[in-house]
């Protein structure tokens, strides 16, 4: 059974607690980083849990952390949902390649957190995310099925890839433009899984509000490039610790949007690179779906049914 685990801040103390009824039980061991939690935590939450709320502490009494500390690897996939694929102006048969980028860990913020638009970024967007937590270390090739994700995958968590496009796309700086601290609002909670808890993931609701007014609602079940398959790519590149975060790409439905004519498109292949940009830029000026400080963000993933409840998190944006 699926358990929410939050990381908090109560009276200058910092701990983990079960989430329930409205309330968190705090774990008596001491869990300095999520790795850390992942690791040595996860069979005390499951204990707590199953003992019961009986000395909860309401949850607006504490201050909710990042539930992935900002030590951990950060790393996420691209133009992974069929909707944000047409909407990129991208033929979905023609997509070969999943798509991989690093977010630097300083960008992790907590759920809740105001997010700092920089003075020079006009073009501010939003990308609301599966975001999924190692559970078990990976320092090799591995075979990832649906049938034992659970054992690579621990835990569940609601992520915004917040981006500044003027940034990323005339500059090719995914990297730069998706990595300005406070960036990577992730929360409220990690949502514990075992393997009987899988056959839920792709019934996950994504949807994300602007002031009140809907922008992304899709299910997971339209990603592109599943976790299974691309947990088996991965770990044939890179080495992963417990701990560390996996944001599978965003749903149609972000502020950015690709031409639609294709007289524009033919258009622009004609037109120098920096030229291309520069119309680029203040075409999208004034497109008001970006993101404009004062605007209120909440993003929220979880099945219809409560079988899986990561949360909802609220950000406000700041000029910096």
């Amino acid at each position: 059974m699926a358990i929410n685990v939050a990381h908090y801040e109560l009276n200058g103390n910092i701990g983990w607690g079960v989430v329930a009824d409205g309330g968190l039980t705090p774990l008596v061991g001491s869990y300095e980083t999520t790795g850390d939690f992942m690791r040595d935590g996860r069979g005390e939450a499951r204990t707590v849990a199953a003992a019961g709320t009986e000395n909860n502490i309401p949850l607006d009494h504490v201050t909710l952390l990042s539930p992935v500390t900002q030590n951990q690897q950060y790393v996420c996939q691209g133009t992974n949902y069929v909707s944000h694929l047409v909407e990129s102006g991208i033929d979905p048969e023609q997509q070969t390649f999943n798509m991989i980028f690093r977010k630097a860990s300083s960008c992790i913020a907590p759920p809740n957190t105001d997010v700092v638009r920089p003075a020079h970024v006009s073009l501010l967007d939003y990308e609301l995310e599966l975001g999924l937590v190692f559970g078990k270390k990976i320092d090799g090739p591995v075979k990832v099925t649906w049938e034992n994700l659970a054992d690579y995958v621990g835990a569940l968590v609601v992520n915004n890839d917040i981006s500044a496009r003027d940034v990323q796309l005339p500059q090719w700086q995914f990297y730069k433009g998706k990595s300005y601290r406070t960036f990577g609002p992730t929360g409220p909670w990690l949502t514990l899984i075992d393997q009987d808890d899988v056959k839920h993931i792709a019934k996950l609701r994504l949807q994300l509000f602007v002031n009140n007014k809907g922008r992304q609602d899709a299910l997971a079940d339209d990603l592109f490039f599943q976790p299974p398959e691309t947990l088996t790519e991965l770990s044939g590149v890179q080495d992963f610790s417990e701990g560390d975060l996996l944001a599978t790409g965003t749903p149609g439905g972000v502020a950015m949007q690709a031409p639609k004519s294709k007289l524009l498109m033919f258009i622009s292949k004609l037109i120098p690179e920096a030229k291309k940009w520069e119309i680029f830029i203040k075409r999208s000026q004034s497109n008001p779906s970006f993101l404009q400080p004062g605007d209120v963000i909440q993003s929220r993933i979880a099945t219809e049914d409560g079988a899986l409840d990561l949360g909802t998190q609220t950000n406000k944006i700041v000029q910096g």
